[in-house]
C-alpha cells in the first residue's frame, strides 16, 4: 500500500537522505551514482538478494544486448550499470545468463561497499510532511528522498484475455529444457516470446508463435519496439525455421482448458489446440503499479515524471529503471535507463546542498543524458 498522508513523525528517529527500493540493475546503478554524487546517508532495500530477478530468469535465457569490455575512450559496456565496471570483463561472456549477471551485480555492490539491506521487503511508502516513511516487516525508516527502482520481472502481466490464467508466463519457467511436451503455443512475439520459441526449438519441440503485430518485421531501429538483431539472427537458425510456425497479426481472444488439453482462440475465430499449457510472453505490469498513488499517470499507464525523473505530484520520489518514459522515449533497457542515474543523483545531491561535481565525468561515458531533445533519431540504411 503506497499513499501520501500528513501526520507527525517520531521526533527522535534517524532520517536517511535517500532510500533506494530495489537491488537490481537500476537500484545498484543509481546507488553507485549517489555515492559519486557525495551522498553517504542512504540505504538500498532489496526484498531478496541483489540481482534476484535476473537469477530467476529461465536458465537458457541470455542478454540480447552484447557485452564488450569498457575501454579508455568513453565506450561503456552496454550492460554496465556503473562507470569502471564491465560484465564482459568480469564474466568473460558476451551474452550473460541471468544468473551470471546477478553475480556481476553482487560483485559491483561489494566493490563499491553499497549499504544494501537484503531480505528487506518494503510494505509501504508514505509521504509524511516533507519526508517519507518506509515501512518494512521489521522496522520503519524515514527518508528525505525515495528512489523506486524495483523493476518489472517479478510482476508479470497475467490478465490480457479470458482464460489467460490457464497459461504459464515465461517469467515463471526455470528451464525450457525441463518442460514436458512436444508441441507448444507461445503468445507474444517480442523478445521473451522469441526466446522461448528458440529454446524450445533447440530441444526439438514444435512451436506456434502468435503476436498481435509483427515485431520481427518492424522497420524501426529501436529495440524497444522491434526485435533486437540478436533475436532476429536466432530466428534464422535452421531448427527455428523448421520447428517454429509464426502467426503475425493474430491477437488472441481467449484460452479454454479441458481435461488434458487446451484451445487457443484467435480474434479472427480460428481455434488452435495444444496438449501443453500455452506460454504467455505478454510482458510485465511492472513494480511501478505499487507506487501508482504517488505518481500522476501518463495516458499509457506509466508514471509521469519531471525532467529529473521525479514524480510530478510527490516531490522527493524518483523513478529509475525500465518504466522510465519521457514523451515517446522508452528507457526499457539497461543501456537506456542507466543514462538517467546521474540525473536523479544530481537532483538529490542538489537538494542536499552537495555539488556532485564527480557526476560530470559520467557524460563522456554516455551515462548522463539530461538533454532529451537529442533522443529519437531513427537509424536508416542508404
Amino acid at each position: 500500500m503506497i499513499k501520501a498522508v500528513a501526520e507527525t513523525q517520531d521526533a527522535g528517529q534517524h532520517t536517511l537522505d535517500v532510500v533506494v527500493v530495489g537491488g537490481g540493475a537500476a537500484g545498484i546503478g543509481v546507488a553507485v551514482a549517489l555515492m559519486h554524487a557525495g551522498v553517504k546517508n542512504f540505504a538500498v532495500l532489496e526484498r531478496d538478494t541483489v540481482g534476484a530477478s535476473f537469477a530467476a530468469w529461465p536458465a537458457e535465457t541470455r542478454f540480447i544486448t552484447p557485452s564488450f569490455p569498457t575501454n579508455s575512450i568513453g565506450m561503456l559496456d552496454l550492460n554496465s550499470i556503473a562507470v569502471g565496471v564491465s560484465p564482459a570483463f568480469s564474466l568473460e561472456v558476451e551474452h550473460p545468463t541471468g544468473e551470471e549477471y546477478a553475480s556481476h551485480l553482487r560483485g559491483v555492490a561489494q566493490f563499491f561497499e553499497l549499504p544494501v539491506r537484503e531480505s528487506t521487503d518494503v510494505l509501504r511508502v508514505t509521504k509524511v510532511g516533507e519526508d517519507f516513511r518506509v515501512d518494512t516487516p521489521t522496522e520503519t525508516l524515514r527518508a528525505k528522498h525515495v528512489i523506486w527502482a524495483a523493476g518489472e520481472f517479478q510482476y508479470p502481466r497475467l490478465n490480457g484475455f479470458p482464460g489467460s490464467e490457464f497459461c504459464r508466463h515465461t517469467a515463471t519457467i526455470a528451464s525450457y529444457e525441463d518442460l514436458d511436451g512436444d508441441d507448444f503455443i507461445v503468445i507474444g512475439g517480442y523478445e521473451s516470446g522469441v526466446d522461448a520459441a528458440y529454446h524450445l526449438a533447440c530441444c526439438d519441440k514444435r512451436v506456434r508463435l502468435f503476436d498481435k503485430a509483427c515485431p520481427w518485421k518492424d522497420e524501426s531501429s529501436d529495440p524497444s519496439i522491434a526485435l533486437s538483431t540478436y533475436s532476429l539472427e536466432r530466428m534464422r537458425e535452421d531448427w527455428f525455421e523448421q520447428l517454429v510456425e509464426l502467426f503475425p497479426h493474430t491477437p488472441i481472444a481467449s484460452v479454454k482448458k479441458y481435461d488434458d488439453s487446451y484451445e487457443v482462440k484467435a480474434l479472427d475465430g480460428r481455434w488452435f489446440p495444444t496438449s501443453t499449457p500455452p506460454l504467455l510472453a505478454g510482458g510485465f505490469e511492472g513494480s511501478h503499479q505499487l507506487v501508482a498513488d504517488l505518481f500522476k499517470q501518463r495516458d499509457d499507464g506509466f508514471p509521469k515524471l519531471n525532467e529529473n525523473d521525479e514524480s510530478t505530484v510527490t516531490p522527493g520520489l524518483f523513478l529509475c529503471g525500465p518504466a522510465v518514459r519521457h514523451d515517446n522515449h522508452v528507457f526499457c533497457f539497461i543501456y537506456k535507463y542507466r543514462q538517467r542515474f546521474a540525473v536523479v543523483a544530481k537532483a538529490i545531491a542538489t537538494s542536499l546542498g552537495l555539488p556532485a561535481e564527480e557526476l560530470e565525468s559520467y557524460r563522456k561515458w554516455g551515462m548522463y543524458l539530461d538533454d532529451l531533445s537529442c533522443c529519437g533519431e531513427e537509424c536508416v540504411s542508404c
